[in-house]
């Protein structure tokens, strides 16, 4: 693993080349050979790095930093099922692999699912499919999700594991700009008839995906944004490209956003989850 990763212990998203067990067994990386082997270091580092706020507004809090062992730890606590790490280790090889979700972030959509009880779902930027085919396998089977993506070869993976998992029932696929899916669906009617929807798409689009998805949400509802810390970029006043700022802004708005209550999360390259709190 690179310094440059090891320099950002809270965005390590995706370690393609660890292989993760069945759901009901532990996580076990694979074991590099010897030519591959890197020599640790004379004085082993700390598993949890910590540290301490000197800000007064939010006292002197312990904050642990996810170093690559405790990040481990964290995967071998998923429970992956087989059909999401078949899918997972094929998008590894393909280029963009690094778009994918991380196992514990599919996780945590899966389960912000069934807790809201969702059976109307959207999903704006499928890729390959892993986040969408976690959160298709724990929907009931009159669930729907409706995913929108534009890259046709992408989209022929995520629809050849959505039939192997036996799911493809559920999914409605939409094969074109998600502003155009989102647009045909308001003007449906389907306006506060969706529970959950999660955005992973182009980041200079998220402001306008976010206000179409709160019509189509309902109050209680649950819209996840994905990729809010951009590598931490946002938090780098010096960094200063396109895509940066666009989310730097979009954070912004949330942050001052009253129609939702928002709360934004470390994992993978973090996300940032927002209930619905008033009519838009």
């Amino acid at each position: 693993m690179s310094s440059h990763l090891l320099s950002r212990p809270l965005l390590l998203r995706h370690l393609p080349s660890l292989s993760f067990p069945l759901s009901n067994h532990r996580f076990r990386p694979r074991r590099l050979s010897s030519s591959a082997a890197v020599r640790p270091p004379a004085t082993p580092e700390p598993a949890v790095s910590v540290a301490i706020s000197a800000d007064e507004r939010y006292g002197k809090k312990q904050i642990i930093s996810v170093t690559p062992q405790i990040y481990e730890y964290i995967l071998s606590n998923v429970r992956e099922p087989p059909i999401l790490r078949e899918l997972r280790e094929e998008t590894s090889s393909l280029r963009g692999s690094q778009m994918q979700v991380s196992p514990d972030q599919a996780q945590l959509l899966a389960m912000l699912v069934q807790i809201l009880g969702a059976r109307r779902c959207i999903e704006v930027g499928v890729y390959t499919g892993y986040s969408s085919l976690a959160v298709a396998l724990v929907l009931p089977d009159s669930g729907i999700l409706v995913a929108c993506e534009r890259d046709a070869r992408c989209l022929e993976i995520a629809k050849k594991y959505y039939e192997r998992a036996g799911v493809s029932h559920k999914v409605d696929v939409k094969h074109c700009l998600a502003v155009d899916a989102l647009n045909s669906l308001i003007q449906k009617g389907e306006a506060g008839s969706y529970d959950y929807a999660f955005i992973d798409a182009e980041k200079r689009m998220y402001h306008e995906y976010f206000e179409l998805l709160l019509k189509l949400v309902r109050i209680g509802g649950v819209i996840v944004v994905d990729n809010v810390l951009w590598h931490g970029n946002v938090s780098d006043p010096l960094v200063s490209d396109p895509r940066t700022i666009s989310i730097r802004n979009f954070n912004k708005k949330l942050f001052e956003d009253k129609r939702i209550n928002i709360s934004m999360v470390p994992i993978g390259d973090g996300m940032t989850i927002c209930r619905k709190v008033l009519q838009y």
